[in-house]
């Protein structure tokens, strides 16, 4: 073999591995987000310590609407097929990634949109006006996320944020206050700083509770170990006045509830007053082990040991799970009838779990692939189920004409009323 034949022979492996590593990295996403970001070069984000690649399957057609399966506790089975589909509106469409929806005393709407969008929404005559929300890092999993009215809004006008936004530098979560009248935002009050922000793991819904706090659920931000720190905001569920003051009782003496959490995006409190979340589980080629908590005031969920099955001493263990090998990447929490509703992104279905008490004694699934990737479910104040499509946010295997989407389900039949 000649010496030019030896060079094109060597080059021809070099590009070959190349080619390799370069799809490799490509496809060095995590499970539940953007698949494509760009980046200043000059911003820093917090430590990463994540590298993770999607699994497959997540886009794959499924014929059924509704399955159900009958569980006790710990890991749920994949549910089987049965037809049922539940009445269901679409009321508002071309959203670019909704991530959170609030109904104003005038029978309005508001979505928020991850870019930083704020939509009011006339129901009477289907028009909208859009409010930009200022200082908004949308980036990744960052963003505009979620928002909740006070809880006597038709007095003050308060409405809440939890945004993404830079700080000396670095990605950082915030929940910022604002007074909301005449489709204006006015007196800007950040109540809430310093929460660890990354590309991915944010976090960032909020509602208030029964006792009248505020509560908020945080992401890892790709830093595992900050989940286990109570003196650190990341990875955990959070509770504070309507002001960002510290309520008595808190565990620690802080803004913490409960901690050891990976990056839980729902938050809701069953008929008996017990605060429930459902939170994404590890990312990547292994995936899945999704959970559904049951929160209990200055516990350790166990992030990033526990997990699953696996429930290290010390540490509370969730009352269901996806498994190892099925992803509903749930982004949302909504107590109605005896069930929790929730939104798969991966998974895309809106999942119920039937409560028993402090377990779940059914899982349920509806529009199976019907509508793609789910995120925000909410109870109206008419009674019905707003559900919030993610298909425009990089992920979504199929992008369906006018995503993104409001639908609005009548859940009634589901329990008798």
């Amino acid at each position: 073999m000649g010496r030019n034949t030896s060079y094109i022979v060597v080059a021809l492996l070099l590009a070959i591995i190349g080619f390799v590593l370069f799809n490799m990295l490509q496809n060095e996403v995590p499970a539940e987000e953007e698949p494509r970001i760009q980046v200043d070069s000059n911003f820093i984000f917090n430590d990463m310590e994540e590298i993770t690649v999607p699994v497959q399957d997540e886009d794959a057609p499924v014929d059924a609407t509704t399955s159900t399966t009958s569980v006790s506790s710990g890991y749920v089975p994949e549910p089987e097929a049965v037809e049922t589909i539940l009445p269901h509106t679409v009321i508002i469409e071309n959203l670019t990634i909704p991530w959170d929806i609030a109904f104003l005393p005038n029978n309005n709407i508001l979505v928020s949109e991850r870019g930083g969008t704020l939509i009011e929404f006339d129901v009477a005559s289907s028009t909208f006006v859009e409010i930009e929300v200022p200082n908004v890092l949308h980036v990744g999993e960052g963003g505009l996320l979620g928002m909740v009215l006070h809880p006597d809004f038709e007095t003050n006008r308060y409405v809440y944020f939890y945004r993404t936004t830079t700080q000396a530098g670095r990605s950082i979560n915030v929940v910022a206050r604002y007074t909301y009248v005449e489709q204006a935002l006015r007196d800007e009050t950040i109540i809430l700083d310093s929460i660890p922000g990354a590309l991915f793991h944010d976090g960032g819904r909020m509602a208030f509770g029964p006792d009248g706090y505020l509560y908020i659920t945080t992401g890892d931000a790709q830093n595992p170990e900050l989940s286990q720190d109570v003196s650190n905001l990341a990875g955990k569920v959070l509770r504070i006045a309507e002001d960002g003051g510290i309520p008595p009782g808190n565990p620690f003496n802080n803004e913490v509830y409960s901690y050891g959490h990976r990056n839980p995006q729902g938050l809701t409190w069953d008929d008996a007053g017990a605060l429930w979340i459902t939170e994404h589980g590890r990312s990547g080629v292994r995936s899945g082990l999704d959970e559904v908590n049951l929160i209990i005031k200055g516990e350790n969920y166990g992030w990033p040991e526990s997990q699953g099955d696996i429930v290290v001493a010390g540490t509370v263990g969730p009352v269901i799970h996806s498994g190892p090998d099925t992803t509903w990447a749930p982004g949302s929490a909504t107590f109605a009838g005896g069930s929790i509703f929730f939104g798969g992104l991966r998974g895309e279905t809106l999942y119920e779990a039937v409560i028993r008490g402090v377990d779940v004694s059914e899982l349920k699934a509806h529009f199976v692939s019907e509508f793609g990737r789910i995120r925000t479910t909410a109870l109206g104040p008419d009674g019905m189920l707003y559900v919030l499509t993610s298909n425009r946010d990089g992920r979504a295997g199929t992008i369906y004409d006018g995503d993104d989407k409001v639908i609005r389900v009548d859940i009634s039949s589901l329990y008798g009323e």
